[in-house]
């Protein structure tokens, strides 16, 4: 007798997916499992806090559910990067005065309402005259006066209270200085010998970050791009192409950026990712109230809306589930919203504004097939047959109207897929031939709920079996009600 509940193996009822950082209010197993039930499909784990002993429990309990519930569940360590920072004060802060001088300089000494350190050498003589520096998320807004080797005299356009270690962001200026951190170094192979499933790199600037990231992974793990500098945005399709999803990282984008600015930016880069068929994520302050609030404001609302209906493959929640006072609500609330944005009417007319043409590949022109063919034919849903994942990608690039059906033989490809729209996937034994093809289809759809006796489906996969990239079979298959009984367990 099977301990799970067998109502896990169900489909969420949504496409689009929901990726929940994990922190001090949401590590315990029981909360760890509530957010699973109330729609987490994947778990971020944010490596800028705690330690690797605690992360380590974490992942192991997130496993342990993982096991119990018979549910693939994507885990996405999230690297820390370069972050700026000014140096310490005499007493712990200083006010800034508006339209005054502040100088940042390579003197160690604790700071004043004049001055502070900026202990990174590698800025000095970067910055040129008019660039700006924001400090603290853009509270405090500086303009280069002079600089030279050793300080950056600035005008205070907006002035306030700075304290100790303070982040700075520059947005005007390409900073030299590595994605990769010695941080990041021991954080990104604490997380691959963990066995994560994706790695988030933070404020990358230029392709070449990835390939380094890239090499230090040995083949272990996807790799997600965090845009959150406007350096990235001018590379933006080399990033894309370089890396296997990517994430609007909107906190550092909106300090960098004038916050009309970012909604447009959003929608590019959702919509170029989606172009290249690579998952992409919308993050931060979705639901930001919710830290302290059991219910968000409508504005949010219309954000977490906006996002859908844009066609992300995943929605993300930081703080609201990490430290906040309501986690399992706000994973609940996140549920509902795209639920009903998919309900509408009008939503496959708006996630498919976006012209996504087919490579001119076999395999690109039979995932467009599965679409139309969905539009057309009472379909219930579409069964890929991967390994890699690959096929999966090709198919929810194309956001038919149907469920996806994943079924692979690898743990890992199963995993990564829970960022993927539109697709459930299920580990299974591997196949052999196209009768067995058909029959486990036939089989995992209705132990799965993707469909009842006389529910047609649409099979997709590569023969011969277990080859790379030779997705080249289209078959309509349709459910008898012994299917089940007849073939037995996969």
């Amino acid at each position: 007798m099977e301990k799970r509940d067998p109502k896990f193996l169900d489909p969420r009822g949504r496409k689009v997916k929901i990726l929940a950082t994990v922190g001090p209010s949401s590590r315990e197993p029981d909360m760890l499992l509530k957010l699973i039930k109330a729609g987490a499909d994947a778990f971020r784990v944010n490596m800028s806090h705690g330690d690797h002993a605690t992360h380590s429990e974490t992942i192991d309990r997130i496993r342990a559910i993982e096991k119990d519930l018979n549910r693939p569940i994507a885990i996405f360590c999230d690297l820390q990067g370069p972050k700026l920072r000014v140096g310490k004060f005499k007493d712990g802060k200083a006010v800034i005065r508006h339209s005054g001088h502040f100088t940042l300089d390579r003197n160690p000494e604790p700071g004043d309402e004049t001055r502070v350190e900026l202990p990174h050498p590698e800025l000095f003589g970067l910055l040129e005259k008019g660039q700006r520096l924001l400090i603290n998320d853009g509270k405090i807004q500086l303009k280069v006066i002079r600089a030279d080797e050793n300080e950056i005299l600035c005008s205070a356009v907006v002035g306030g209270v700075i304290s100790d270690r303070k982040g700075v962001n520059i947005p005007d200026a390409e900073v030299p200085i590595p994605a990769l951190t010695q941080k990041d170094r021991k954080d990104l192979a604490f997380a691959i010998d963990k066995g994560a499933d994706w790695i988030g790199l933070s404020f990358v600037q230029r392709p070449e970050d990835l390939a380094e990231a890239r090499k230090l992974m040995g083949g272990y793990g996807a790799l997600c791009a965090k845009i959150e500098k406007p350096m990235a945005v001018s590379r933006l399709d080399e990033i894309i192409e370089m890396s296997d999803g990517i994430m609007v990282a909107r906190g550092d984008l909106g300090v960098e950026l004038h916050p009309e600015e970012v909604p447009p930016l959003q929608k590019k880069i959702v919509n170029k990712s989606r172009i290249a068929g690579k998952p992409v994520i919308v993050a931060t302050q979705m639901l930001e109230s919710m830290i302290e609030s059991p219910a968000p404001t409508r504005a949010e609302v219309s954000d977490v809306a906006n996002a859908v209906y844009d066609g992300a493959d995943a929605v993300m929640l930081s703080a609201e589930t990490a430290a906040g006072e309501w986690p399992e609500e706000a994973v609940r609330i996140m549920d509902r919203i795209s639920a009903q944005v998919e309900g509408d009417d009008a939503y496959l007319d708006r996630v498919r504004f976006l012209d996504t043409p087919p490579d001119r590949t076999t395999a690109d022109a039979l995932a467009h097939s599965c679409m139309t063919i969905a539009d057309t034919v009472n379909i219930a849903a579409i069964t890929v047959f991967t390994g890699s994942g690959s096929t999966a990608r090709r198919v929810a690039r194309e956001r038919p109207s149907v469920p996806m059906l994943v079924l692979t033989p690898r743990l890992n490809t199963a995993r990564r897929l829970a960022l993927l729209w539109g697709a459930h996937a299920v580990m299974t034994r591997d196949i052999g031939s196209f009768e067995e093809m058909i029959a486990k289809g036939k089989r995992m759809a209705l132990r799965h709920r993707f469909g009842v006796a006389g529910s047609k489906l649409i099979a997709l996969a590569g023969v011969p079996f277990g080859t790379p990239g030779s997705t080249n079979l289209l078959h309509i298959v349709t459910l008898a009600g012994d299917e089940l009984e007849k073939h037995g367990k996969a």
